[in-house]
Formats: structure tokens, sequence, C-alpha cells
């Protein structure tokens, strides 16, 4: 049995290892795989964070948890201030957990650092997590990130797996 990625009269098909592009008069669509295999997943925000390796699409270990970063305050002068620092305490808090099952989970982990790495939530944590010397064998793999995750859970990381491991299909505009 053949599969036909696209079919249209007159298609140009620029294919890659882990890229297809399709182009027609009038528009085109570029096909991403994304085949890393084990697949790590680090999710984070305000308030919680799931961390997760999984192997053939089937999540193997994982971790979630709740940390309270409190939010915002409309208090002026030394209230804000104190309430800067507070957020700031536990932001780092936060960042510090996750590390520590970053590192116990897809650095340290049964079967060594992963091929690829999804990242979901807030792009400022993550950075944080990615910056951390303990995580540094993660830093240059390749990745998909998906900021728009709610607050990470072990439902969230199901969701960010599959959508991980997606191919995805992007329009391409006619060139000018």
């Amino acid at each position: 049995m053949s599969h036909r990625l696209l079919e249209h009269p007159e298609a140009a098909v620029e294919a890659g290892d882990t890229v297809t592009t399709v182009r027609w008069d009038g528009g085109g669509a570029r096909c991403e795989w994304f085949r890393a295999d084990p697949l790590g997943l680090v999710l984070i925000r305000r308030g919680g964070y799931a961390v997760g390796l999984a192997r053939g699409g089937v999540l193997q270990t994982s971790k979630a948890g709740r940390r309270h970063v409190q939010g915002r305050t409309a208090a002026g002068g030394w209230s804000q201030q104190r309430f800067a620092r507070r957020r700031e305490n536990q932001a780092d808090a936060l960042v510090e957990a996750v590390v520590g099952h970053v590192e116990r989970i897809l650095v340290k982990g049964e079967g060594g650092v992963p091929d690829g790495l999804v990242l979901g939530g807030d792009r400022a944590l993550a950075a944080a997590v990615l910056a951390d010397p303990r995580c540094r064998a993660l830093r240059d793999l390749p990745r998909r990130e998906l900021p728009d995750l709610p607050d990470p859970d072990a439902r969230v990381l199901a969701e960010a797996l599959r959508r991980g491991r997606s191919v995805w299909i992007v329009p391409v505009p006619q060139p000018s």
C-alpha cells in the first residue's frame, strides 16, 4: 500500500529528513516530523510542573507537582518590593525543584539523555531550568516548544507528548 503525503496538480515537492515542503501555485504546506525517541518533556508554569520521559510514544517515567508562586499585587511602596522578592524566591524554588526532577529523570535516568526535548509553559522559567549546569546535556537537543499549555499535571503531560510527536503542517505562502 502506498501513502501519499499531499496530492496537487503541478506540485513541487522538496523532501528532507524531517521536513517535507510541497508548493503549488497560490501557496503550499510544510510538514515537520519530530522523530526523537526517547523524548524528554519539561513543562513548567508558576504553580506547577511536570517532567517525563517517553519511549515509542508512551510515558515511561514522570513526575508532576505543584508549587505556589505568588501573583502580582497592586500594593505599592515597600509592600510591592517585598512581594516582588517573595515571588522571585518562590520562582527560584520552583526552578530548583524542577531541575532536580529533570536531572533524576532525563539526565541520570536509566536510559540516559533523551534524543529530543519538548518544552512547555512559561518560556522564562523553562530557560532558567535549562540554564542550570545540571541540565547542560539537554540544552542542544532538538526541541519543540509548546508555550500555550495550561498548568502542568499528568493530563497536560500526556497532551504535550501527543502534540510533541505529531506531524506539524504549516501553510507556506506563495513567494512574491
